[in-house]
């Protein structure tokens, strides 16, 4: 299937700053993407290109097949980190206003909002001003000015920052709905937890360079190191775990390095043969969030 995105070899330098250093990946379509990246990894900045607020230097970006030209914004939402309401606007002048911006008419902007704002039951919101509202419900309207016109992609930068663990789970269900009708979405974050629940396919950038790429539980399978964590009562004969490499032993578990599945099933036997109680038996696979240390700390030095 044709991506949604792709890049191709895109480069950007700002003066003597080079922050887009040959950069290539494709968003599948209908996916949730993660951009990640530490601070000044260059993710801003290929956002900003992808949404043509400025130009590549190098390279080409396809969106939908087609090289990135000025049509192309109105087929995309894009909530920043950095929030961009007008303070002194009333809610439903300024959602008008936006919805107008991408090319919707007034009765279907109208509509549209309408649609939202029943949706997340914020209807008594339309006469409000910006600057009446707290940061979470601030961030509700950036959520719906970025969707309502029905983007292709939607490019999401920290969508629940300000946000309670109520308001969360409201906007990651519509995030889910949103993927489930076809439109592609780019989630970035920092919080790699978030990243791990949502995200299907992710790109790591540092430095300005892709160091890894690809479907979140692939990555975390190559990054493996074969570990096992087997919980148990009543105890263990020592004789039965001479011939392993036990990271860590405990009254209830060991953890224990094992070369691969069939040695994993030949000591779950051993252990039951033994007489050993077991609770669980489970391969621990590396967190995104160590994998995103490693790979960058190897990628700085």
């Amino acid at each position: 299937m044709e991506p949604v995105l792709s890049l191709k070899n895109v480069s950007k330098s700002y003066e003597n700053h080079l922050a887009v250093n040959d950069v290539s990946f494709d968003v599948p379509k209908g996916s949730i993407f993660g951009l990640l990246g530490p601070n000044g990894a260059g993710k801003t900045s290929l956002i900003r290109i992808v949404t043509t607020i400025t130009k590549a230097d190098k390279g080409t970006v396809f969106l939908n097949g087609k090289a990135l030209d000025h049509s192309h914004p109105s087929t995309i939402g894009y909530m920043p980190e950095e929030r961009g309401l007008y303070k002194k606007m009333k809610v439903g002048e300024q959602l008008i206003y936006l919805a107008r911006l991408k090319g919707l008419s007034k009765n279907d902007a109208k509509e549209a909002i309408d649609h939202w704002l029943e949706k997340f039951e914020i209807k008594d919101w339309w006469n409000k001003k910006i600057e009446e509202l707290s940061k979470g419900m601030q961030q509700k309207i950036q959520f719906i000015a970025t969707v309502m016109h029905k983007p292709s992609l939607l490019i999401l930068d920290e969508p629940f920052s300000g946000l309670d663990p109520i308001n969360t789970n409201l906007i990651k269900n519509e995030i889910d709905n949103i993927r489930d009708s076809g439109t592609s979405i780019i989630f970035s974050t920092h919080r790699m937890e978030q990243v791990e629940e949502i995200c299907e396919h992710i790109v790591l950038i540092n430095n300005g360079q892709n160091v890894l790429q690809g479907k979140v539980d692939d990555i975390k399978k190559d990054f493996k190191e074969h570990l096992f964590k087997i919980e148990y009562q009543g105890g263990i004969p020592v004789n039965v775990l001479e011939e392993y490499d036990i990271i860590e032993r405990n009254d209830d578990y060991i953890i224990a390095r094992l070369e691969d599945a069939k040695g994993s099933n030949y000591l779950l036997n051993k252990l039951i043969s033994a007489g050993t109680h077991i609770q669980s038996y489970n391969e621990i696979l590396p967190t995104l969030n160590e994998i995103f240390i490693k790979r960058v700390e190897a990628n700085n030095n």
